[in-house]
């Protein structure tokens, strides 16, 4: 079974604070926020 998403993110700010957000426009309230200090870099991942 296969979905069709568009994954983006970006850097906003949400009530006064930087955030990291990563959302998939394709659904409905799919997303997610993080301050960019709580955010994994990508050199932790490997």
């Amino acid at each position: 079974m296969g979905t069709d998403s568009d994954v983006v993110a970006a850097i906003d700010e949400i009530d006064g604070e930087t955030q990291f957000i990563v959302a998939d426009i394709a659904r409905d309230d799919a997303w997610l926020s993080a301050t960019p200090a709580s955010a994994a870099e990508l050199e932790q991942w490997r």
